[in-house]
């Protein structure tokens, strides 16, 4: 190949190479994010998909996440429940009328009416403070307690990182209903103490991701330029390495939050929980199961707003974790 011929090729070569290093300055510039799977599908025009990390979070895939929109809007809505039940219903959740017992859900009685005549969409609406209280106290336990235990055993290391992950171990080994049951034992029934336990039972979850994401992000070598230029073990662990080893926590916190209102509705429908005639999700379940035959609006219609919530938790949590990777 003539002299000409391989300079005019490496002329084109180095003009390629300064256009795509251009681009790729403004992109990370501008904030935006290369697509991979768009890039090799190809989009229209020929040119690659770019998302923000934002537009990831609300989004699935390449389409719109309308599953993830309607988890917020449950979400909210069982929080204004919670907060101002009075505006979604007028009538009483504890006094009934005994001439209204058991009717099926109408326009009257959305939910139907219970063996006393109280109705039942009013006993949900207000069961909704006693029971997203209980899962917030659960999560706060949970998360306090297990991300100080982790990042403790995670930066510290040596014999305290081996003392701590032992002592998790052994909560992990014990069945978490078992563990639940034995606090509520020691504590007592109610509400409040069964998001105790439901809250112990998650502090070895919390623990050990916690340690785990301390123990990657020290080993960054961000961390260690820190540690060589003379920083503190505790400004290095205040400014680089909890900040980016806690994200995946406060995923996983969404998640238990899904999991604790689970965990306290199934407390309460054994009978650890709130006592009668307080309506709490799990009692309320329990209290119609004797009338299963004859009255199914009983147990099915709390047992769907369980399930929708705790579903639209744990959707809302799979979007914290996508967009914190």
């Amino acid at each position: 190949m003539s002299t000409p011929l391989r300079q005019a090729q490496g002329s084109v070569v180095a003009q390629e190479t300064g256009a795509a290093t251009a681009a790729l300055a403004r992109d990370e510039a501008s904030g935006t994010v290369l697509d991979p799977v768009a890039q090799d599908a190809g989009a229209p025009g020929g040119q690659p998909e770019r998302r923000s990390s934002v537009a990831r979070l609300f989004a699935l895939g390449r389409r719109p996440s309308w599953t993830l929109a309607a988890s917020i809007a449950v979400i909210v809505i069982a929080v204004l429940w919670a907060v101002t039940p009075w505006l979604f219903t007028s009538y009483d959740p504890i006094v009934g009328v005994p001439a209204d017992k058991l009717l099926p859900p109408s326009t009257a009685h959305w939910f139907g009416t219970d063996a006393i005549g109280r109705d039942l969409y009013a006993r949900v609406v207000y069961g909704a403070i006693h029971s997203l209280s209980g899962a917030l106290i659960a999560v706060t336990v949970g998360l306090a307690a297990g991300t100080l235990i982790g990042v403790l055993a995670g930066s510290v290391g040596g014999w305290v990182d081996d003392v701590l992950m032992r002592l998790v171990d052994v909560l992990l080994s014990i069945p978490g209903l078992l563990l639940m049951l034995s606090v509520i034992i020691l504590l007592g029934f109610g509400t409040v103490n069964a998001a105790i336990a439901v809250g112990v039972v998650s502090v070895a979850s919390f623990a050990r991701l916690s340690r785990s994401e301390v123990v990657r992000v020290r080993r960054s070598d961000y961390v260690e330029a820190a540690f060589g230029t003379g920083g503190s073990f505790a400004s290095v662990l205040r400014r680089h390495v909890l900040p980016n080893s806690l994200t995946a926590v406060v995923g996983l916190a969404a998640l238990q939050f899904g999991t604790a209102i689970l965990a306290i509705s199934t407390l309460g429908f054994l009978g650890y929980g709130a006592p009668p005639p307080t309506p709490e999700w799990g009692l309320l379940i329990a209290e119609g199961r004797n009338y299963v035959a004859t009255a199914w609006w009983l147990t099915t219609l709390p047992g769907l707003v369980v399930l929708v919530v705790v579903l639209s938790a744990n959707r809302i949590s799979q979007s914290i974790g996508r967009g914190s990777r």
